[in-house]
């Protein structure tokens, strides 16, 4: 795959990513949609012994940060998941041809960050519906976009600290010969 990317130009690469990012937006707000609909807010359906699905609404940020701010909280969100995102974007169309693997981090990212936003901004909260517990040990709700993003986000790291050493590393050596 990653010699395919290579032929093409950067903007046909980033269209890709993005493509990937709009296939994460429509996963997402056709799961959220899902939940809306059959589930009953806060009331876990037991789907095994360690994950449920439990519809809740998330006024804040990761982990219901700032939840009970008053409301100035969801626009802050929002100017700042606009940002962030309009970063990576740019970030995207400046990609180099071998990195692949930050481009599909990127468009994994972008993705869920769009995700979150459209429900930001529509509903004024962020629906999350998967519930993982263990032990009566459970994680904060999360949803696709949130599930999008975390991937992205290790991609990126691996990316980062253990792949673009080594290329670099490659092409020091190639500049030696």
């Amino acid at each position: 795959m990653a010699k395919l990317l290579i032929r093409l130009n950067t903007w046909q690469r980033a269209l890709i990513w993005l493509l990937l990012a709009f296939v994460v937006i429509e996963l997402d707000i056709q799961t959220k949609a899902w939940a809306s609909e059959n589930l009953t807010l806060y009331r876990p359906v037991q789907v095994t012994d360690w994950l449920n699905m439990t519809l809740a609404h998330n006024y804040g940020a990761a982990f219901s940060m700032l939840s009970d701010a008053g409301g100035w909280q969801r626009w802050f969100f929002t100017v700042l998941a606009s940002g962030v995102t309009l970063v990576l974007l740019v970030w995207l169309f400046r990609l180099k041809d071998d990195e692949w693997l930050t481009g599909l981090s990127l468009g994994l990212i972008i993705g869920g960050a769009l995700g979150n936003l459209i429900d930001r901004i529509q509903l004024g909260y962020v629906v999350d519906f998967i519930d993982v517990h263990y032990q009566g040990h459970h994680w904060p709700a999360f949803n696709v976009a949130d599930s999008a993003i975390s991937v992205g986000i290790f991609l990126m790291l691996l990316d980062g600290l253990v792949l673009a050493p080594r290329r670099n590393r490659a092409t020091a050596q190639e500049a030696q010969q």
